[in-house]
Formats: structure tokens, C-alpha cells, sequence
């Protein structure tokens, strides 16, 4: 929003507290009914649908602000408490701000005043407290060392209540200490002495032990000061008096008396548990703290103390963390919808509301009426888990709070955690509008640069055309058409900002209104740029821009050499699109997101994109044999592409002009391009100026991933040229595998009865070397491999036996293959599959393994109940000897099944690992940012790299191979050229020697040396 000055930068932003007296300040009004609508179906006053917390329902207006719904952003209200109770937010640091402060006088226990007493055993106070004060200017330090060093303050305040807690007497006042334990989520306890419940027992047999000297209550009176006399004494071990909290430094003392006629320890310790003798008398127990106990403790907490463990007392006095007041959020908040039946559904907060305001009234009213104090403190115990579970609903150790139909409540915690909540569902990534999802198809006509888009979406779909005096008649045009007729409008916006709707009726007389200045909502046309998404989007490519392509039917069309960086399928997969909405987008859409500056990936610095599948086949098929055309079918299958006229014959048949499929391939290729490499095939391909001399086109040469022509071009000419040649690549390879034709069948498997045989005698062979590894095995006569157990090494070498048997299979099946078999042309050209399918089809399915071993686990002692107990056999341990042609038999299907398990399994299991890795690494990772010093840095501005990657290239722009090393010396020849006009200053600065480079003082010898001083 303009305010009409230049824009300021946020200094600083602080959190703090909220002061009861602020939430009463802000509040619109006091909520005392749990009632929200009276029968008319109106909000009732002081209710939680006050309509002075703002409305939602349409017509009402709001008695705060005057606003109707939709402009009235709602008003926060407030519920009075009947008695405090504890934010379960703040837990932790009431924990630590209770062990780290005087149980009576609240101040900071900094040090332990029982180390500095004076004569008589009492606290030193003067020295005590100056001890703490000293302490706490050390922490002070602490904390403005931490934030100078960007550190974590909290970090300081934990070691100061680490410290504090270790106090056994205050510095300030000298009271005794007492730990506070913390019963999750709001309980808190302190841990105090009280007198031992086996008080005249343990009296009495101190006064009279086994073996010590008998003391009478007179001598025990006499050896204390002032304590009890001895009828008291008496009292106690007759126990007809019971002591109280008061009467604890009396036991003390008596407990030590004792000590000195009979040494406790010596005469009792065998039978009685005695920690010290001034606690002989008495025992540990846990005194409940209430909220209001701790809201008192809390208030007397001086500022300078709080200032000292970092937490800031203007902003966040620590009472404050103890509710008294509860905000109640605005109707807009937590709206209620109507449902089909006319009934009104409220929100999960108003519904935790209602809780709270119906405990808070029956709190009240039983106080009042002056009921006992257990019923008290359950009603108060109840209160304080409503208002727990409507801050976190998910608090462990607490039940959540559930709806009627057993669903558990959303509350505010909810509502801002994890992936659906406020920040990542709301925030960083939210439904959008401009947006359109459908199925995608293939279609190979589209370059791969576009997208074909369905007419329905693109009517939908609309970009903002800013309407001037060169596109006026184009504008009204499209206004006049309407919104049903494409390529029309949707809405218009005048120069004064008003929004109007283009319909049938009015798109005549809007289109004549239409003016320069004023702004059209037109239908997506061919030519503007999208963007297209496929999920999961796993790296940059997932997210590219097309040119749009208007076509008929329900279905996103693209190009099939589009799907490798989109990793898409056409089984069913679903794709984004998003028009952009500004002239901004659109350019830097056109020229940073286009698929074809997206070619090359930075994964691993070659293409991405090239041709797949039946475009590899086929180019095999036409460069393998380098068969030969007449003109008719050259001509057909250049036709689809920018080549306007054939090439010189390369010679003629029966008088007749043919070409060769190399030299029809060479026609897509840059003139001057001279490139050597070995194909997939394992035959040397040379193109010289432009023409395919020798070898064989397939997957490493123009594939996906890698494609050494695709990449080349790329490299050396540009983007535009390789994205020429891939679609000039697949519309040929379409041509050329309809003119030869391709398919695959059930009998392209097949191996004749003969090879079968050779196939059997293997693996029956293989059999009975398995058998013999059992014998010997069974003889004790197998020697274990270094490392290994006997069972490890017998298994081990089953694998290794079972292993060469399907290899032996496949190598026996392949040699019964024609080099023309479909399924051999897509192994060999690396268009799909390997070699290793074909052996599975075809020879022998092998060795199933589920985590790297023989399948052992089923039954006890055996694999399945068809086979004998510990029979150590292949087939007993998952060997498939059929192939997929023959069919497996039941018990081979369940072994594969077991195999084929573990697969899925490791997937799924991957998939959510690598997940969830990459979402911690962007996020650690995200604000990283290479600067223009070319430095990298993160938002505090701290270097976390002087050259980003610490070489300042970009995989995409250098990428070299190992087989062909960069010609450094060619390189700076081009440089000096093109730096020096004049050769004598050329000469000069080649001729210049660099001085010696000095890097320590200890080098000065060698230095001198170098530079012959």
C-alpha cells in the first residue's frame, strides 16, 4: 500500500506479553453467556456471536466498526476468569523462573547464600546479597555478549537457572530452598519438608536406641533452645500431637540434639533410611503451587532481576503468563456455517468457548455459594484444562478435547502447525487463482516449447491486456466476441479502477465504451506464455514455461520429449498450469523459464531433454543398416520438418536416385558440426561438417540425459538450434518408424525347442553343483571364505552357482535372437529395457532375493509347506528356473511375489525418506543467496561462500568430459587475440615474468634465489 513516502525498512521487530489491562483495552465486550443465537436465530448480546465482535452474515452491520461482513475484519472480546490460570505456552519458563527465584522474597537466588554465613551458621546477608548482585552483572555481560554474537539469549537464561536452582538458601532473605517438580502440562509441585508420618516411632527409638544411652524428655529439652519442653515431647511420642509446617524448626532441632547423646547414624543407620540428623524427624513431600500462588511468587519478581536472565519486564512481566483474562477471537475467526438442514455448525474455538464460559459460571456460582474446597479446586483443575486444550490441543499426557462425533478438536495450535496449518498451507503455499489442473496426452506435432491447451480452459483462463491506441480495435474485438466466444473477454477494468463483467447482453455496448487506459481481461491465445507444473516438483525442471497452443477437447497436450525433466507419464497423470497475470512475468517466463532454457540440467550439466523411446528406435532403425529411399519416401519423411529440398543422391538402384537414412538423418544437423563418439551400439559415430559419415544414431546420441549430439548443439550453437533439432529429430522419427513399422509380441520371445533344451541342461547343470555344495556342506567338509561363516559361505556360493545359470540362460536365448528382434532393437539402442529382461522373458526368471539372500523366512525350519524341513535346495529357497514366456508355477509365483514385495516396499519407504531430507535441506538452505560480488551469503549477510560453489562456474555453462580434455592453450591464445590490437603490446605482455610469489617469511632464501637477487 502507497502512502505516498518512500519505503522504510523494518528496524527491528520484539515479542513480548500481553498485560490483562490490554486485553481488557482491546476487547469490543465482555463475553459472560455461552449461548450464541436466541430463537430467532439473532446473536445475543455478551454471547459468543456478539455482532460487536463482527459479523458474518450478510446484511448485518457491525455495532463496532459499522462495517458490513467482508469489509469488517472483527473485534476481539474477553472473558473475565474466575481464577487464574496457567498459559501452557509459557510452561517451561515458569518451571525455570520458579526454581530460579526465592520461594519468599521472589528474587533471582543468583548464588547460594548458605556459603556465606556468618559465626552462628546464619546467612551473611550483607555479603550474599553482593555476591548476587555481582553475579547478575555477569549475566548481564553474558547476555549482550550473545546478542552482539548473533547467539541464542535463551541459552544464557537456561545456565543462570541452572545456577539459581542449586541455591540452597536465598542470598537476599536467607529462607530455605525448595525444588519445584513439573507435572506436565500445568502442575506444579514444590517439594517441602514435612514431619515424618512415622514421627513416634522414629522418637522413640532414638531416645532409647539398642545400644546407645537412654535420653529422658527433661535432657532433651535441656539440649535444645527454646523447642519443645518436655510434656510436648511426651506429646509427640505418645503421638497425640500432631506437628504442622510451624513446628519444623523445632524437629530440626531435636533431630540434632539426638545426634549428640547417640550418633543417629551409628546405632540406627542399619534399620532406618537418615539423611542428616536435623531431617531424622522429618520427611519430603510435594506441596501443591495453585496459579495463584505462582501469579503472587511471580509479581514480586523485581525488573532488575528479570533485565539479568534476559527477559524483558516493560513487555513481558512474568504474572502475565498466568491468565486472568482470556481474549475471546473475533466471529471472522471461527465462523459458523449453515448446514443443508437449516441447522448453524459452529467452529471448533466456539465450541471450546462454550466449555470454558460454562466451567468459568459454575466456578463462580459454587465459590459463591461457599462449597467445599475439593470441589473447588476440581472445578479449577477443569477450567485450566479447557483453557489448555482450546491454546494446544495436542498436548501429550492430555487427553484433546473431542467433538460430539469423537473427532478431536482444531484448536489455536492447530491451527498454525504442520502442513496444513496457517504457515505452510496458508502462507507458503495457498490455492491460487489462474490456475487450471486436467490430464495430459501426448501429442508430437506441438513443439516441445509449447502446451496444447483445451478451448474450455482457455476461456477461463485470461491475461490482462493494457488497452492503447495500437491494440484499441484488437481490445474491443475481443469484448464484442464475449465471454462464451473465443478468443474473447471475460472483464473489463476502467481507468478508475471499477471491475465490470463481460456478458452476452452487454459485450456490444462494453466494447464500444472501451478506451485507451483502460484495462481487458482477454482469453488465453496462442503464442502467450504459461506456466507448467508437474507434482511432486522435485527439482527447477518440474516448473517450466510453455507458448500456449488452443485446442479442442478436455486434455493438456504436450510433447513427449517434454516428459523426462517432468518425470510425466500419459497413464493417467494430471499437470498445472498458471497464467501470468503481468507484463513482468511474462517476460522473465519467456526468457529464464521456456523449456528450451531449461535443456541442459544442473544436476549434472547435460541435456535433459532429447528424444525418447520409439524416437530412439526408430533413428536406429534408420542409421543402423543405413538402409535406402527413393524420393517419395525421403521426401515423406522430411516432410514434417524445415528441410525444404533432398540432398545430392547418394548413388542410384535399377536407374533409380536413392538416399541413404544417414544422409536423411545429416540434414538436421548444423552444417559445420564435426563431433566423434562411440554410440550405444559400441560403433564409432563421426559426423564431419555437418554430414553423419559412419555409426549409429541411438540413445547416446540424442537421447535424454546426455545425448552427445543434443548436448553439443546446445553447447557450441545455441538453446534455439537444439531445440530445432529435437523436434525436427522426433517428427522424423515419427515419419520414419510408420514407414517401417514397429512392434513387439508374445512370439518375439520366443527361443526354439533346441535352445529350450540348452536352457535346461544349464540350469539343471547348475543344479547339481547346487547339490554338491549341500553334500559337502552336509560332510562338514566346506571351507568358510575369509570372513564369512560356513552357512554365510554355502549360501554365498548357491548365489553365485544360481547366478551364472540365468546368465548362462540369457546368453543362450540372446544367441538364438535375429539382430532385428524388437525387443533386442530397443536393448541394443538403449530406447528401453536390457538385455537382462530379455534373458527373464525368454530363458529363466533366476534367483529370487528379498534383502540380498535367498528367501529363508516362511514356516519353521523351511520356506513353505511343500518342501521337506531344512531342505537347503534352489527351489526351496526362491529359485525361478521358468521363464516369463512359460509361466511361473504357484510355489515360483509366491517366491516372486516375496521379491517383487520387497521392491514396492523399498520405494515407498525411499520416497518418503528422500522427501522429507529434501524438505530439510531447502529449508536449511533457503535463505543462501549468490550476492552480485559473486560472494554467497546468507539474510544476516554472513559469507558462507567467497565463489559460489568455490569455483564460480555453473555445471550448466562449464561442464567438461574426462575423454576430451580442455584445450587451455587455445583458449588463452583467443583471449590475448581478441585483447591486443597491437602485436608489440602483445609481445610485451607475454614476455613480462610474473615476480616470485612469496607466502612466508621462512621461503626468503628460495625467494631470493627464484627471483636471481
Amino acid at each position: 500500500m502507497s502512502t505516498g513516502q518512500s519505503p522504510k525498512s523494518i528496524g527491528r521487530l520484539s515479542f513480548g506479553l500481553m498485560n490483562p489491562e490490554e486485553y481488557r483495552d482491546m476487547s469490543a465486550t465482555k463475553v459472560i453467556t455461552a449461548d450464541t443465537y436466541d430463537d430467532d436465530g439473532f446473536p445475543i448480546d455478551m454471547g459468543l456471536m456478539d455482532p460487536r465482535l463482527g459479523v458474518i452474515d450478510p446484511g448485518l452491520e457491525c455495532k463496532t466498526c459499522g462495517k458490513h461482513s467482508g469489509s469488517c475484519n472483527g473485534h476481539f472480546g474477553h472473558i473475565e476468569l474466575a481464577a487464574p490460570v496457567i498459559h501452557v505456552g509459557f510452561s517451561k519458563l515458569i518451571r525455570r523462573l520458579l526454581r530460579g527465584t526465592c520461594r519468599e522474597c521472589s528474587r533471582l537466588t543468583a548464588v547460594d547464600g548458605s556459603k556465606y554465613t556468618d559465626g552462628d551458621g546464619n546467612v551473611d546477608l550483607e555479603a550474599a546479597s553482593a555476591a548476587a548482585e555481582d553475579k547478575k552483572r555477569e549475566f548481564k555481560e553474558e547476555l549482550r555478549r550473545a546478542r552482539e554474537l548473533s547467539n541464542d539469549p535463551s541459552d544464557v537464561l537456561k545456565s543462570a537457572i541452572r545456577q539459581a536452582r542449586s541455591a540452597s538458601r536465598c542470598p537476599h532473605c536467607g529462607e530455605k530452598q525448595f525444588d519445584v517438580k513439573h507435572e506436565k502440562p500445568t502442575t506444579y509441585y514444590e517439594i517441602i519438608e514435612v514431619p515424618h508420618a512415622e514421627l513416634a516411632e522414629r522418637l522413640s527409638m532414638a531416645m532409647d536406641p539398642p545400644e546407645g544411652e537412654p535420653v529422658t524428655p527433661d535432657e532433651l529439652e535441656e539440649a535444645t533452645d527454646g523447642g519443645f519442653d518436655a510434656g510436648r515431647i511426651r506429646e509427640l511420642l505418645s503421638d497425640t500431637y500432631r506437628p504442622d509446617r510451624n513446628d519444623i524448626p523445632a524437629l530440626q532441632e531435636i533431630g540434632s540434639a539426638l545426634h549428640r547423646f547417640n550418633d543417629l547414624e551409628e546405632h540406627l543407620g542399619d534399620e532406618l533410611d537418615i539423611e542428616s540428623p536435623s531431617s531424622f524427624l522429618l520427611e519430603e513431600d510435594m506441596d501443591k503451587l495453585m496459579p495463584s500462588d505462582i501469579r503472587d511468587w511471580f509479581e514480586e519478581i523485581p525488573d532488575d532481576d528479570l533485565e539479568a536472565i534476559g527477559v524483558n519486564p516493560e513487555t513481558s512481566r512474568p504474572e502475565w503468563m498466568i491468565l486472568t483474562v482470556l481474549p475471546v477471537p473475533p466471529v471472522t475467526a471461527r465462523p459458523s456455517i449453515t448446514l443443508d438442514n437449516g441447522q448453524r455448525s459452529e467452529d471448533d474455538l466456539t465450541h471450546k468457548l462454550v466449555d470454558i464460559i460454562r466451567i468459568n459460571q459454575r466456578f463462580m456460582e459454587n465459590r459463591e455459594a461457599g462449597a467445599p474446597q475439593l470441589i473447588i479446586e476440581d472445578l479449577w483443575e477443569l477450567l485450566q484444562y479447557h483453557v489448555t486444550t482450546f491454546m494446544d490441543n495436542e498436548i501429550s499426557g492430555t487427553p484433546p478435547a473431542r467433538h460430539r462425533s469423537g473427532r478431536p478438536l482444531k484448536t489455536l495450535s492447530q491451527r498454525l502447525k504442520g502442513k496444513e496449518g496457517r504457515f505452510r498451507g496458508s502462507l507458503s503455499g495457498k490455492r491460487v487463482n489462474f490456475s487450471a489442473r486436467t490430464v495430459i496426452s501426448p501429442d508430437p506435432t506441438l513443439s516441445l516449447n509449447e502446451v496444447g491447451v483445451p478451448d474450455r480452459v482457455a476461456s477461463e483462463m485470461t491475461q490482462t491486456m493494457n488497452v492503447n491506441e495500437r491494440n484499441l480495435a484488437e481490445a474491443r474485438q475481443y469484448v464484442s466476441n464475449g465471454p462464451e466466444a473465443h478468443p474473447g473477454a471475460n472483464y473489463v477494468r476502467r481507468p478508475d479502477g471499477r471491475r465490470l463483467k463481460v456478458t452476452e447482453k452487454n459485450c456490444e455496448e462494453l466494447a464500444e465504451k472501451v478506451e485507451p487506459g483502460w484495462e481487458v481481461a482477454r482469453h488465453l491465445l496462442d503464442g502467450d506464455i504459461v506456466i507448467f507444473n508437474r507434482q511432486p516438483s522435485l527439482h527447477r525442471m518440474s516448473i517450466m514455461a510453455h507458448e500456449v497452443v488452443v485446442m479442442p477437447y478436455k486434455t493438456f497436450r504436450l510433447n513427449t520429449v517434454v516428459c523426462p525433466p517432468y518425470n510425466a507419464d500419459f497413464d493417467g497423470d494430471e499437470m498445472n498450469m498458471h497464467a501470468l497475470q503481468n507484463e513482468e512475468a511474462r517476460a522473465e517466463a519467456r526468457v529464464l523459464m521456456r523449456v528450451q532454457e531449461q535443456m541442459l540440467s544442473p544436476r549434472f550439466g547435460e541435456n535433459i531433454i532429447g528424444a525418447i523411446q520409439d524416437h530412439i528406435t526408430s533413428v536406429y532403425l534408420l542409421t543402423h543398416q543405413n538402409p535406402h529411399f527413393n524420393e517419395t519416401q525421403a521426401l515423406d519423411l522430411l516432410r514434417a520438418t524445415n528441410v525444404d529440398e533432398l540432398p545430392e543422391p547418394d548413388g542410384e538402384e535399377d536407374g533409380r536416385a536413392y538416399w541413404t537414412g544417414r544422409s536423411i538423418f545429416s540434414e538436421l544437423l548444423p552444417d559445420d558440426l564435426d563431433l566423434e563418439f562411440t554410440s550405444e551400439a559400441g560403433d564409432d559415430v563421426v559426423i564431419e561438417d555437418g554430414q553423419l559419415l559412419e555409426g549409429t544414431i541411438d540413445d547416446s546420441a540424442v537421447g535424454a540425459f546426455g545425448g552427445e549430439i543434443v548436448d553439443t548443439i546446445a553447447k557450441v550453437y545455441d538453446k534455439t538450434r537444439a531445440r530445432i533439432f529435437i523436434n525436427e529429430v522426433s517428427t522424423l522419427a515419427v515419419r520414419t518408424i510408420m514407414h517401417f513399422g514397429f512392434s513387439i509380441g508374445i512370439d518375439d520371445e520366443s527361443i526354439p525347442p533346441a535352445a529350450q533344451e540348452q536352457v535346461e541342461e544349464a540350469i539343471g547343470s547348475a543344479y547339481d553343483r547346487v547339490q554338491e555344495l549341500i553334500e559337502t556342506y552336509e560332510q562338514g567338509d566346506l571351507e568358510s571364505l575369509p570372513g564369512r561363516t560356513v552357512d554365510e559361505t554355502l549360501e554365498m556360493k548357491i548365489m553365485q552357482t544360481l547366478g551364472q545359470a540365468r546368465d548362462s540362460a540369457g546368453d543362450i536365448a540372446e544367441d538364438h535372437f535375429a539382430e532385428d528382434n524388437p525387443a533386442v532393437v530397443m536393448a541394443d539402442s538403449g530406447a528401453r529395457g536390457s538385455m537382462l529382461n530379455l534373458t527373464q522373458m525368454a530363458g529363466c526368471v533366476g534367483q529370487q532375493a528379498v534383502r540380498g539372500e535367498r528367501i529363508n523366512r516362511g514356516y519353521e525350519d523351511r520356506t513353505l509347506s511343500h518342501f521337506e524341513e531344512n531342505d537347503l535346495s534352489a527351489e526351496a529357497h526362491g529359485f525361478v528356473e521358468h521363464s516369463y514366456r512359460e509361466g511361473l508355477g504357484p510355489k515360483e509365483f509366491f517366491f516372486h511375489a516375496m521379491g517383487g514385495r520387497e521392491g514396492l516396499v523399498d520405494t515407498a519407504v525411499r520416497t518418503s525418506k528422500s522427501g522429507y531430507l529434501q524438505r530439510r535441506l531447502i529449508n536449511a538452505l533457503s535463505e543462501l543467496e549468490t550476492q552480485y560480488d559473486g560472494t554467497v551469503r546468507d539474510t544476516s549477510d554472513t559469507v558462507v561462500q567467497f565463489e559460489f560453489g568455490e569455483d564460480g562456474t555453473s555445471p550448466v555453462d562449464v561442464s567438461s568430459n574426462e575423454d576430451f580434455d580442455i584445450d587451455v592453450e587455445a583458449i588463452t591464445e583467443r583471449i590475448v587475440e581478441a585483447e591486443f590490437d597491437d602485436e608489440s603490446e602483445k609481445a610485451t605482455f607475454l614476455e613480462r615474468e610474473a615476480s616470485p610469489t612469496n607466502l612466508s617469511e621462512h621461503a626468503d632464501e628460495w625467494w631470493h634465489a627464484e627471483a636471481g637477487d
